[in-house]
């Protein structure tokens, strides 16, 4: 590793020590940031700390729940936006010297915050500054540097190419880091399965701080990352991408139906429609009320098809002639035009909004995932729709997202994320609040919590499935001090990952033995040890 010059090296440490003198932790910080200088050059200009003067709009900037920004939460002693992949070992090395706990961000997308906020002190290893991307048309391929967020990927593959695009998520702020590791879903992967189905190579920085590829990562690693959180195993610095075909046109239409308009009729007929038909079609759907003034509830139904305006007319007739959609409904678009759209930007918007990387400042919520593998009766929607018109419903959202297609083709051990035959659609409650109301946020949490233990019998069992991506701490979390077992950790292991969980945790012993990669929700390590008879027995470490 390069070193700083004794001049240089003790004017950072001067600067960055004065600068920390009010935090927490002040010895281990200090050593931390000594460390970094002895061993990182030219970083000084990417360390933030609590008396910096930008620290708290660098922390807020990517922080996407608001629930995470209250005092309540602890803040971390450093934040790093390193510039280059280099910088990103000494970062991590340093901190185990210290004692001090990793949070790394993509894109600040975490439902529950684990990649802002920590129990224990700790370091955020921001991202935002690997953001580079390389396409290559002619190999359709992209390198894509971990902190790259979904909309810059969307605009540089459609500046090179009108026929080419990736399937990843309909929001261009969520980072390309956090996404692709939890497995990724988007309107096209009815079509081509999911982001992480279409990882060729990645660089991860392991905990002993070395940069490794796929060759020298090895295939279970790999694997582990593609699927099972990469923040239990490393820092994901760049991934390769296989990018896919596209048409030339695509075909969308968002039409919204009320109650009054038979809207429950039609979620209850769409279950039966959307993980069945043709794959070239994402026909998503989400119900929540037309305004903030209004108990009136409208469900939308949207579309992003594969194809020409005839073809998908034709499709929707013969398989769901209850919406009624006409030619006047739809809108054939290009590619990029229809990332647009579904990242909720107009049609006509210039393309460059996608590398627009500012947050919305406004979203205090809780989201609850359930995965639906029997249609559910149309009672089970009246019912969910009369909460909805309660007062905590106002800024509710319930959010269908349908399966099938090549996901029902892919084994559920190809990756970690094992979600695919069997599941006809994902079901998410998004609950939100006003800042004013944050006081309250208990009455709008334990809200949704009760809609989740009404569609109890409807959701699956054995486990009762959750999606990592909107990671809810509801469904249990590591020990905060001394061990796990592998039946706690299953509690909430089994529902994300379901039989892949033993895979992920035995990867991990291996890489991580120490658990130094760790949140509430890490794969923990397997501890074997002498049980009480002289037999072995399992133990997963924290």
């Amino acid at each position: 590793m390069n070193t700083l010059s004794n001049i240089s090296a003790l004017t950072f440490i001067f600067l960055v020590t004065f600068s920390c003198s009010s935090a927490a932790s002040p010895n281990g910080q200090n050593n931390f940031l000594k460390c970094l200088s002895q061993n990182s050059s030219n970083i000084s200009d990417v360390v933030y700390t609590p008396s910096n003067s930008s620290f708290t709009s660098v922390f807020r900037f990517r922080i996407w729940n608001l629930r995470y920004l209250t005092e309540s939460y602890r803040k971390p002693q450093v934040i790093i936006t390193p510039e280059y992949e280099s910088q990103v070992p000494p970062i991590i090395l340093c901190a185990k010297k210290n004692n001090l706990e990793i949070r790394t961000r993509s894109g600040g997308h975490d439902f529950e915050g684990s990649s802002s906020t920590s129990e224990v002190p700790f370091v955020i290893i921001d991202l935002i500054r690997l953001s580079n991307i390389t396409v290559d048309v002619e190999a359709k391929t992209a390198w894509v540097e971990g902190g790259a967020s979904l909309g810059s990927v969307y605009y540089r593959i459609a500046e090179k190419s009108s026929t080419l695009g990736f399937p990843a998520g309909l929001c261009p702020l969520v980072g390309v880091g956090g996404h692709i590791s939890g497995g990724g879903y988007g309107p096209m992967f009815r079509k081509y399965g999911l982001a992480g189905d279409h990882v060729l190579d990645a660089r991860i920085v392991d905990v002993n701080g070395r940069i490794l590829d796929r060759e020298s990562m090895g295939e279970d690693l790999f694997w582990a990352i593609r699927g099972g959180g990469a923040a239990s195993f490393g820092v994901i610095v760049a991934w390769k991408l296989e990018l896919v075909d596209v048409p030339e046109k695509l075909t969308v239409f968002n039409i919204g139906r009320t109650l009054e308009q038979n809207a429950t009729q039609l979620i209850h007929r769409w279950q039966y429609v959307a993980p069945k038909i043709d794959r070239d079609l994402y026909m998503g759907l989400n119900a929540m009320r037309v305004n903030s003034t209004s108990t009136t509830i409208s469900a939308s139904f949207f579309s992003v098809f594969q194809g020409g305006i005839d073809r998908l007319l034709a499709l929707m007739e013969a398989e769901f002639p209850e919406l009624g959609i006409v030619r006047e409904d739809c809108t054939e678009v290009s590619w990029i035009q229809s990332v647009l759209l579904t990242g909720t930007y107009s049609i006509d918007a210039p393309p460059e909004v996608l590398l627009n990387r500012t947050q919305p400042t406004d979203r205090f919520l809780k989201v609850k995932t359930d995965y639906v593998q029997k249609p559910m009766p149309q009672s089970v929607f009246d019912e969910i729709m009369r909460r909805y018109q309660q007062p905590e419903g106002e800024l509710a959202q319930l959010y269908f997202v349908p399966y099938g297609g090549r996901m029902d083709e892919i084994s559920a051990s190809a990756t970690p994320f094992p979600h695919r035959k069997g599941n006809l659609y994902m079901v998410a409650n998004f609950v939100d609040w006003r800042e004013e109301d944050d006081q309250d946020s208990e009455r709008y949490v334990n809200w949704v919590r009760r809609i989740y233990n009404f569609m109890t019998p409807y959701a699956s069992s054995s486990p009762r499935s959750a999606f990592i991506n909107y990671k809810d701490l509801d469904n249990g979390v590591n020990n905060k001090n001394g061990k796990t077992s592998y039946a706690e950790a299953s509690i909430w292991g089994k529902r994300y990952f379901k039989k892949n969980f033993d895979r992920l945790v035995e990867v991990k012993t291996i890489v991580d033995p120490q658990n130094f990669f760790k949140h509430e929700q890490s794969i923990p390590p397997m501890q074997l040890k002498m049980g009480k008879q002289g037999s072995l027995s399992d133990n997963l470490d924290e």
